[in-house]
C-alpha cells in the first residue's frame, strides 16, 4: 500500500475515511497474524508503515470533526472547552478591563471626600 498523505485524505467524506480506517486495521490484523506464522522480513517491516497510516486517518477524522464543531458553536455564547482559546491558566483567570476598572463604594466615597490635589507649576 503507497503511503497515505493528509492532504488527500482531507478530501474525502467521512463515511470513506471510515472506510479506509477499517481496510487498514483488517491489514494491520493479518501483518501481525503473519508475523508468527511466516517471519517475513518484508510484512514486518510494513506494519509500521500501516500503523502510521492509521494514525493519519485518525488525525484528518478529528480535525474534520473539530472544524464542524467549531462552526457549530461560532456565534454561541458558551462553548465547549476543547474548542476554547487555550492561552495560559494566568491570562484566562486574569480580571476583564472593565473589571479591573471598577472601583468600590468605599474607594469612591474616600475620592470624593479627599480628591487629589492639583499643584500649580512655576514656569
Amino acid at each position: 500500500m503507497a503511503k497515505l498523505k493528509c492532504s488527500e485524505l482531507r478530501t474525502k467524506d467521512k463515511k470513506q475515511l471510515q472506510k479506509q480506517l477499517d481496510d487498514l486495521k483488517t491489514e494491520l490484523t493479518s501483518l501481525r497474524a503473519a508475523k508468527f506464522t511466516e517471519g517475513s522480513q518484508t510484512k514486518m517491516l510494513k506494519v509500521n508503515g500501516v500503523r502510521k497510516a492509521i494514525a493519519r486517518v485518525n488525525i484528518v477524522m478529528h480535525q474534520k470533526q473539530k472544524e464542524n464543531i467549531r462552526l457549530l458553536y461560532k456565534n454561541k455564547k458558551y462553548k465547549p472547552l476543547d474548542i476554547r482559546p487555550k492561552k495560559t491558566r494566568a491570562i484566562r483567570r486574569k480580571l476583564t478591563p472593565f473589571q479591573a476598572g471598577r472601583k468600590t463604594l468605599k474607594t469612591i466615597r474616600k475620592m470624593s471626600a479627599w480628591p487629589q490635589r492639583k499643584f500649580a507649576l512655576k514656569a
